[in-house]
Parts: C-alpha cells; structure tokens; sequence
C-alpha cells in the first residue's frame, strides 16, 4: 500500500492524493504451476463528483515455470475485470509475461559449519 499527496500547493497547480494497494494470494504446485488471484486497485481522492475514485481490477493469472534447451524460463497469462473505474475507464484486460529466470547454485543440504556441536 502506498499514499501519494502534494505537499507545496502553487495556484497554478491542483492538489494530488492517490493511493495504490496491491493485496494478492497465490498457490504454487509441486509442478511450478501458480495460480494467482490479485487486484492493484488505486484510489484518486481528487475525482470530480460522479466520477469513479476507485479502479479496482480483479486478476486471476496462472504461470508456469519450464525449461527451453537448457534455459529455465516463466510463462505468465491472466485476465482483468475492472469492477469499479472512472467514467471511460478500461471494462476488462489481458497480461502476458515471458521472464528469463538465472537461478543461483542453493547451499548443500547438511550442517552449516559452526553450528554443529562437534565443532565446538
């Protein structure tokens, strides 16, 4: 979550008051496959009467994490439905993402040194 305000107001200038929250619960198989339910609703405080201060997009996404040769990649798709938006706002969208993943070597599993009681 974050609020963003104006602090030095110049008559010229409109006041600004905007806030974005991201909440999101995700559920990761044992095959790499995710599935995702999120929104990244923002808030203009600032709206004229009769229009929308909220956009709330609800996201459903699913993603998937596999290999091309040897290059472990994610592969993402998921839909919006906006169920609040200002006037002409957007009704419905689409996300895709291709992401190239560089995983980094993992510890071996076992006893970290120093630790053990026979080190001691």
């Amino acid at each position: 979550m974050n609020q963003l305000w104006s602090v030095a107001i110049e008559e010229h200038r409109q006041s600004f008051s905007q806030m974005f929250l991201q909440p999101f619960l995700a559920y990761t198989t044992k095959t790499h496959t995710t599935f995702t339910v999120s929104s990244e609703m923002s808030a203009n405080w600032n709206n004229t009467p009769g229009d929308a201060k909220w956009t709330i997009p609800l996201i459903l996404q699913l993603s998937q994490i596999l290999k091309i040769g040897k290059q472990p990649v994610s592969i993402q798709i998921g839909g919006k439905y906006y169920a609040d938006s200002p006037r002409y706002g957007p009704d419905w969208g689409v996300r895709f993402a291709f992401t190239l993943l560089y995983p980094t070597a993992r510890p071996k599993p076992g006893p970290v040194p120093g630790t053990d009681s026979k080190d001691k």
